[in-house]
């Protein structure tokens, strides 16, 4: 059995500090590739190092939407970091209005730039979203976000939302809030994805499932978010790791160009 852990940061401590030793669990829970995010391009070149050094390690390039200091790229700059063969996607971007306050065309401003990279670069979208539902999906669909398509990483909306962006080609990825009894909107959604368009991540160091909640997070539990998801669909976890593997490698098909190498 091959799980893929699609959206990760590993380049963040305490993760990075045993590198080995995270692999080697990864591998023991049957977690076999792993999608490293950048949110930051100060910090892109830890993540590009990662994915250069290990054939199962993925980069994308990104600047997170609460992110106000550091570098804002330009839609030129992304692009030149997105032709790179070692990155898989653009992101994560997106709107967070959660941690961000007042007026915050920036955010729309950025989201935009990232959307324009990914349609020249022809690499899918990683997309964060915070209560900004309706803006979210009103700028893809705006800016023709589904040329280049993408994900909804960490799901935490509704099978409205869900439904919306399954519509413009996006997939929908789980992370360990699916396995928290207060996400009851987010499981009902999870039994309605179509099984070719599910992914599931970690969202690690943070974020972990039950029964690790409050602890660092790590890729080795995405098992554990399968095995939450295979129970709520009523199917055996072999069959959500099979699909969810083949639907990354659908979705990021330069991973599979990188692994094939």
């Amino acid at each position: 059995m091959k799980i893929v852990d699609s959206h990760c940061h590993i380049n963040f401590e305490p993760l990075a500090d045993d590198i080995p030793g995270l692999l080697q669990q990864a591998a023991d829970n049957d977690v076999q590739t792993m999608l490293c995010v950048s949110v930051t391009l100060e910090a892109y070149p830890e993540v590009l190092a990662l994915a250069r050094s290990h054939e199962n390690i993925h980069a994308s390039v990104g600047v997170h939407p609460n992110v106000t200091e550091g570098e804002d790229p330009e839609v030129e700059r992304l692009v030149e970091l997105g032709r790179d063969e070692q990155v898989v996607a653009i992101g994560e971007t997106g709107l967070d209005y959660f941690r961000s306050v007042g007026d915050l065309r920036w955010q729309h401003e950025r989201f935009a730039r990232h959307i324009e990279a990914a349609r020249q670069v022809d690499k899918p979208l990683i997309i964060h979203t915070r209560e900004a539902a309706g803006d979210t999906i009103a700028m893809l669909r705006s800016h023709r976000a589904e040329e280049p398509g993408g994900v909804i990483h960490c799901f935490t909306e509704d099978w409205n939302f869900a439904k919306k962006a399954l519509d413009l080609g996006f997939y929908i990825s789980f992370s360990g809030i699916l396995t928290f009894k207060s996400a009851k909107q987010i499981q009902e959604a999870a039994k309605k994805v179509p099984a070719d368009r599910m992914l599931v991540e970690t969202d690690s160091p943070y974020l972990a499932p039950v029964p690790f909640r409050g602890k660092t997070n790590q890729p080795a539990y995405t098992r554990h978010v399968a095995a939450f998801l295979a129970e709520l669909r009523g199917e055996p976890v072999e069959t959500i790791a099979t699909q969810t593997t083949e639907n990354f490698y659908r979705l990021f098909r330069q991973a599979a160009v990188n692994e094939a190498a």
